[in-house]
């Protein structure tokens, strides 16, 4: 078993998965690569045992229903922290998040003495490819959006490729995480932060999926519009953290 795992969470993505999978192992760093399938209806999951079978570096965790975002990582982190996996990534299966990245996640993390790295489309000037400017609006308005109620100075608290340290998990309560779309991100975030993890951000470059369907909705939209002032309540009306961060 190697020391770092990439938990993958799939919901049709029959094209994408082999390709990303190839990918991986090919790194130059040695990882694992946890498939988290949401009951997948185009073959998905048949595809993940498959190269389960034939790589003992990818596992397959199958969920008997579509439990959302947030619940496939959950389910990932407790698979790998039962396991004594060192570094925990989540990242997309739509190569949106480009597999390349991760040796550099591991360098940043070591070298800020960092609890949990985020990739960050936004550090250091605007990295997105292929995206309608509506959307990006949205996204860099989210951002400010919850560095103004939370205080949390982040520059991309929703991009959704991270890694985590595994005391930084093990420090949260999974059972207690309550969101489940883009604010998942969010409020794992600042979970930590608040009580003094050191987060810090690596730029990446960030591309649309060209296979498959992107998985947002109003809903999730939503979420995330309520979950910010929940966080900021839990804070204690906080918009610093509660703890100073780690040297």
């Amino acid at each position: 078993m190697n020391d770092t795992l990439i938990i993958v969470p799939t919901v049709n993505e029959r094209e994408n998965l082999p390709r990303m999978a190839q990918h991986i192992l090919s790194l130059p760093v040695k990882v694992d690569l946890l498939v988290v399938d949401g009951n997948s209806t185009d073959g998905t999951a048949q595809i993940a045992d498959e190269l389960a079978a034939k790589h003992p570096e990818i596992h397959v965790i199958h969920e008997t229903k579509k439990g959302g975002l947030g619940r496939a990582y959950i389910a990932g982190f407790e698979w790998a922290l039962e396991r004594g996996y060192e570094f925990i990534f989540e990242m997309d299966c739509d190569f949106s998040h480009d597999p390349d990245e991760i040796p550099n996640f591991l360098a940043a993390i070591k070298k800020e003495n960092a609890d949990l790295v985020l990739g960050s489309r936004y550090s250091g000037g605007i990295r997105v490819v292929n995206w309608p400017l509506k959307r990006l609006l949205l996204s860099r308005g989210a951002g400010y959006y919850v560095r103004i109620i939370t205080g949390m100075p982040i520059t991309d608290p929703r991009g959704g490729y991270t890694c985590f340290l595994r005391r930084a998990l093990e420090a949260i309560k999974l059972d207690d995480v309550r969101s489940n779309g883009y604010s998942f991100q969010i409020e794992m975030t600042h979970r930590l932060w608040r009580e003094g993890y050191k987060v810090a951000e690596v730029p990446i470059v960030f591309t649309d999926r060209v296979e498959g369907h992107s998985k947002m909705s109003g809903h999730i939209v939503r979420e995330a519009l309520v979950m910010v002032w929940r966080l900021w309540l839990q804070n204690g009306l906080r918009r610093w953290p509660r703890k100073k961060s780690n040297p």
